[in-house]
């Protein structure tokens, strides 16, 4: 549609469009497209301004209509406090950065989003030239998959609370296997994103160390192959409900595995990075620089950790 054609209400919503795209309105080059003088288009800015001035989002979010003197032109801004700072902004970046989550090109395009819609413009460059050496640099994780939309599929299935029929790769032996699931939650560790879901088929079930275990098999999404969401929606009790913050605590390396209590004797010089590491773990004794620990803990993924830490580590019991 031509601009001159726009009466009024058109031209409004033209430019209140153009300002949520986060454009620099421009005062002249919009009269000429409009074909009406500078007063009409200062005019229908106003009329902006005063709606954004009354109004208020339902989580608070007041949005306001700014000069740019720099772009010499209109743009829209939320207010300030709910924007990251340049600092918060630039350590996000180099979590995800350090996470190697997604692919080079991936991580470059979410790296540059987050820059460009969580800090003012004028902080823009500064954040992305200090990331610019690690973005040239950055390894991608040897699988190169692109997984991104299937986990959001996942993600609405948990969701709402609907069986999910999937293809697998395991790690194993390669083995390509099919696995009718109840997903329960998306987890991040140890640049992965991982699947935490119950089988919901008695025969796979047989294979298993513990059968009928109340843990959660978990599975690698980028291994994941095909997802198919059911129809069907399956019915977990409140007070059965899986909470991941609590599972997380409890599993290592995101190996799954019964529920178990593990001691030890730490004499390494941080202690503090065995508490931080184990999130559940307790100092029961210490003497000598030598501490009694208890940890609980999901599977068998803490004895690869334990390996890890050599003759820092003695005297390990599980109970």
């Amino acid at each position: 549609m031509d601009g001159r054609n726009y009466n009024k209400t058109d031209r409004i919503l033209f430019l209140y469009t153009k300002l949520l795209d986060g454009k620099i309105l421009k005062k002249d080059e919009l009269a000429e497209y409009f074909g009406v003088n500078g007063k009409s288009v200062q005019r229908d800015l106003e009329d902006i301004r005063d709606f954004l001035d009354k109004s208020e989002t339902e989580d608070g979010v007041r949005k306001q209509l700014v000069y740019d003197y720099q772009e010499k032109g209109h743009r829209m801004e939320q207010d300030s406090d709910l924007r990251l700072s340049a600092g918060e902004t630039l350590a996000v970046c180099k979590i995800l950065l350090e996470s190697r989550a997604f692919t080079k090109k991936e991580m470059v395009s979410i790296l540059d989003r987050i820059v460009a819609n969580c800090i003012p413009k004028e902080d823009c460059k500064p954040i992305l030239d200090l990331l610019s050496n690690e973005e040239f640099h950055y390894i991608e994780l040897q699988h190169k998959k692109k997984y991104i939309e299937k986990m959001w599929d996942i993600a609405q299935a948990i969701q709402q609370n609907r069986f999910i029929e999937v293809t697998y790769q395991r790690s194993m032996d390669g083995k390509v296997v099919n696995r009718y699931l109840k997903p329960a939650a998306i987890m991040f560790s140890e640049y992965y994103f991982y699947l935490t879901a119950f089988i919901d088929d008695e025969e796979v079930q047989k294979g298993f160390d513990v059968i009928n275990d109340s843990s959660p098999t978990i599975y690698r999404i980028d291994r994941i192959q095909s997802v198919k969401v059911s129809k069907e929606r399956f019915h977990i009790p409140y007070a059965d409900r899986f909470e991941e913050g609590e599972f997380r605590k409890r599993v290592q390396f995101m190996y799954g595995g019964r529920l178990q209590r593990v001691e030890f004797v730490y004499s390494g010089v941080s202690v503090e990075s065995v508490l931080d590491r184990l999130p559940t773990a307790k100092i029961v004794h210490e003497k000598d620089g030598k501490y009694t620990i208890t940890a609980e803990v999901f599977g068998k993924g803490i004895e690869m950790w334990i390996r890890s830490q050599g003759d820092m580590i003695s005297d390990v019991r599980y109970k």
